[in-house]
This record gives structure tokens, sequence and C-alpha cells, in this order.
């Protein structure tokens, strides 16, 4: 990796010779302005205000503006020559716990390189004290102008160093956070821990940039003369009144469901369901249900011994009413005998109405 500023880390008596390379790297995409009419780009030149000339890049210096429109040139020369001891020097001033950084302050992260072999040896000294202190350092540095503040940890096995922005360059927070008094209940609070575990962890090295690579795929297929079709937007429910514990619920059904744990949860929560009890009829007959069964007890017999004995007498007595009708020619005397076998099953059971129909229409058919 290319360095981007040579200097040496000040660690009390020890200066460690070092190299500053870049430790991130920018993937966004950029876009150049172009002329709708003909596709040509549009660019932007550098034009003095007073005379309308444009200059070049040789020409062009620094200058401070007064808050009355003057203008103050400052040159390199006189920058270089501020009594500024930070200016080849990452100069080391305390140790701290990280978290004792406000992550507020993190700004552009660099890799510092020992830079030639005498380093090495302070180098790795100072990345095993940091290791074994399980603390920060917080240095000084100038960089592109000016100076700079700075901390320095270790990244695997290399000492990494985050530029911070000064205390007074964070900005307050006040009239930022809601004024409305709101109440939050226990059970908001239960389902957003929830939640939280659901969620869980997740690998950083996973994470990737979704909106670049379908920009990736859009210019892909515009240089391609493919037809690239759009996306559904998806409804995110902005700008809608909504139930804050029906969502909270939402979410962690959906969490569960990304992760496969829906069936898994489920089944638990009918394993550990309570269970019906079901009371047997002998548990029944000792509990005292025994009222309702000999209540119930004579008209089921008396069903089943009104059928059976209609069934049984029933069918002598039609045979007799047959013979009667057959023998006897005068009507009164097959009316008589039949009324008699009629009457006689009558009394033998009160309940046998169906069979008794059944004897009427034979009785007319013989008449």
């Amino acid at each position: 990796m290319r360095s981007i500023w040579n200097g040496a880390i000040s660690f009390g008596l020890v200066s460690i010779p070092i190299k500053l390379v870049n430790a991130t790297e920018n993937h966004s995409i950029s876009f150049r302005q172009i002329h709708l009419a003909d596709g040509g780009r549009i660019r932007y030149r550098k034009v003095c205000e007073l005379d309308e000339q444009e200059v070049t890049a040789a020409e062009i210096g620094k200058g401070y503006e007064e808050a009355d429109g003057s203008i103050i040139p400052v040159t390199d020369e006189d920058l270089g020559s501020l009594p500024l001891p930070t200016a080849k020097t990452i100069e080391i001033v305390a140790f701290v716990p990280a978290d004792e950084i406000d992550p507020l302050q993190m700004d552009t992260a660099y890799y510092l390189s020992a830079n030639g072999v005498p380093a090495a040896k302070p180098y790795t000294l100072l990345r095993e004290a940091l290791k074994r202190s399980r603390k920060v350092a917080v240095a000084k540095y100038a960089l592109r102008g000016r100076e700079r503040l700075g901390m320095l940890r270790v990244v695997d096995d290399v000492i990494a160093m985050h530029g911070l922005l000064w205390p007074d360059e964070i900005r307050a927070t006040d009239g930022v956070a809601p004024e409305a008094d709101v109440t939050v209940r226990d059970a908001e609070l239960d389902l957003a821990d929830a939640l939280m575990a659901t969620l869980g962890e997740v690998d950083m090295d996973t994470l990737h940039d979704d909106y670049r690579e379908a920009v990736e795929a859009l210019i892909a297929s515009k240089a391609s003369g493919e037809v690239l079709e759009p996306a559904t937007a998806q409804d995110t429910g902005g700008g809608k009144v909504i139930d804050l514990l029906a969502a909270l619920e939402n979410s962690v059904r959906a969490a569960k469901k990304a992760r496969g744990e829906e069936e898994e949860t489920a089944a638990k929560e009918q394993a550990d369901a309570p269970v019906a009890k079901v009371t047997s009829l002998a548990g029944r007959k000792k509990s005292g249900g025994t009222g309702a069964k000999k209540k119930a007890a004579p008209v089921a017999a008396g069903k089943g011994t009104g059928r059976k004995t209609a069934a049984k007498k029933t069918t002598p007595g039609r045979a007799p009413a047959r013979k009667t009708a057959a023998r006897s020619t005068p009507k009164p005397a097959a009316k008589k005998t039949a009324s008699k076998g009629a009457s006689k099953a009558a009394k033998s059971s009160a309940g046998a109405k169906p069979a008794a129909k059944k004897a009427a229409p034979r009785k007319r058919a013989s008449a």
C-alpha cells in the first residue's frame, strides 16, 4: 500500500519511524454531470472573478476570508514556519481505556507501518504494550496543514490510528431528543429485548452494499443494451400511526421466521401448553355422577325392552289373524279376531306403535 505520510511515533524518549497508509477505501460509485441534449460532459473551470481569466493549479494559493469579505493570503511557507512540534511526529500524550473515547469523535482510519528494519523492535514493543494494557493511546499529529487528534490501537498485529475530532467539534445534543413526555411500558421493553435477542449477532464480514450492487447491475445492463426491470418498492409503513406492541410482535415473528426459528418456537409452545384432563367413566361414577346415569338407565332399558317385546309378541299375533281371516267367511269374525290380536299386542308392549301400524294395513288387505 502506498504511504501518504512519513514520520515517527514519539513514545516517551523512544522514536519509532513509521509510514502512514489509508486503512479504508471508498467503493462508492461516482457519476459525472452531462449535458442532457447531447451527452457531453460538464466540466468546471477555475476562473478569477476579477479578470475572468481561467487559471492553472500552479497559480492558485490559499487565503483566509474576513467577515467583511476581504481576503488575507496565507502561503505554505507561512504555515511551515509555525512552531508545530507534531509536524512530522505522532506524539503520544496519554494511555486511556478504549471506552473513554466517544465514538462520535471517530474519523478517518490509518495503518501505521514500521519504516525500516530498525523500527521493527520499538514498533513491536509499543504494539505488545497496548495489547497487554488493554488501553489505547491518545496522540497528536499534523496532517495536511493542520494539527489533529488521534487514537492508536492494535488491529491484528498492526498498530492502527483513528483520526479523532477535537472535543469542541462535537455538537451538543440540545433540541434533538423528543420533547414530549413518553412513558415506555415494561411489556414494550420486554418485546424490544426479545427482538434484540432474536436478531442476535452478525458477522460483519457478511454485510455488503446492496445499493451499490444494484447500481452496478443497472450500469451493466444499460451498457449491454438490456432493459432492467425496476424492483418493486417495499411498503415500510412510513407515516402511519401504528400500534407499537403489535409492530414489535410482528418484528419478532418476522425475525424468527427469517432465522427459521418460528416452527421450533411453535413446537416448544405446544409442548409447554397445559394438557386438558379427561375423566374416565369409572372416575365419574366414583365422583358422584351416578344420579344422571341411574335416571337415564330406566329410559334406555324401557326402550330396549319395549322393542324386543313388541317384536316377539306381535309376530305370533299376526299368524292367528291371517288364519282366522282365511277360514272365516263372515266379516264380523275377521274383525273380531284381528282386533283381539291387535289388543293383545298393545297390552304386551305400550311402546310398540310401529308394530300396530304394520298390523293394521294387513287387516284391511285381508278384509
